[in-house]
């Protein structure tokens, strides 16, 4: 069973009225404080308010001078299998994410298909190396049946890049839950639509945080994001609800 068809299934059975996100982990947001010329989570609210504009998938990110969340995606390459969303593409994964929550995830995504792939970026924005988590990759993995032992998890491999032609990847090779710098298996809890939790904050976010210390670089403005089509067995496809920049230098 592919995820959007047990996430429609859940839906039917329990959200007659339609699907909201649930309101685990829905606690007060902080910021994550300054890092010099780095632009922190505490300071994004606005950014993260303004990109939802209008009430869009993307909103108006792309009009602000210094945006936090993906205004382009200069390259994709869809994989054969579930397509969820790319008629739409690139509009959903602009923007902050909607995440569902612990016990379903989002449908606002684009599936990138069975080995495909996808790069982002933000404008003249930099991703930074700060203290803690840099950015945010958001898909739309759940607990099935709310229990934390059983994530739907969907992998990605996540790579980086300064210039868009030499990327540098985070290694995704676990097999079995946890799994370690793979994303794809993080429940979401920042919604714009539906709740206050700021989507910068990693600490209650959700999504899958990386750390460009990690892999030995100090900055980045092109996130790519590829499907592991050799973990299909895990469940499916990766299905991309956002990405968003914690540590952030701007033009």
């Amino acid at each position: 069973m592919t995820k959007r068809t047990w996430l429609m299934a859940l839906c039917l059975a329990t959200c007659a009225g339609g699907c909201g996100s649930d309101d685990s982990g829905s606690a007060a947001v902080g910021g994550n404080g300054g890092h010099g010329s780095v632009t922190s989570a505490g300071g994004a609210a606005g950014a993260a308010s303004g990109g939802m504009a209008g009430g869009g998938s993307g909103g108006a990110a792309g009009a602000e001078t210094c945006p936090r969340f993906a205004t382009a995606a200069p390259s994709h390459e869809f994989g054969p299998g579930q397509s969820t969303g790319q008629v739409e593409f690139p509009s959903p994964i602009f923007g902050p994410p909607r995440g569902g929550g612990s016990l379903k995830g989002s449908l606002d995504v684009v599936s990138l298909g069975n080995g495909g792939q996808v790069t982002v970026a933000f404008g003249q924005t930099r991703i930074v190396d700060g203290a803690g988590p840099d950015f945010i990759v958001f898909e739309n993995a759940f607990f099935a049946g709310g229990d934390p032992g059983q994530v739907f998890a969907e992998l990605a491999t996540v790579e980086v890049s300064a210039d868009g032609q030499t990327f540098t990847a985070f290694p995704c090779t676990a097999s079995a839950a946890p799994f370690g710098a793979c994303a794809g298996w993080h429940p979401v809890y920042a919604n714009a639509a539906d709740n206050s939790i700021d989507p910068l904050d990693p600490a209650v976010a959700g999504g899958d945080a990386y750390d460009l210390a990690d892999v030995g670089v100090t900055e980045a403005r092109f996130v790519r994001i590829t499907d592991r089509a050799d973990l299909e067995g895990m469940n499916g496809v990766f299905d991309l609800d956002a990405v968003g920049i914690v540590n952030a230098a701007c033009p």
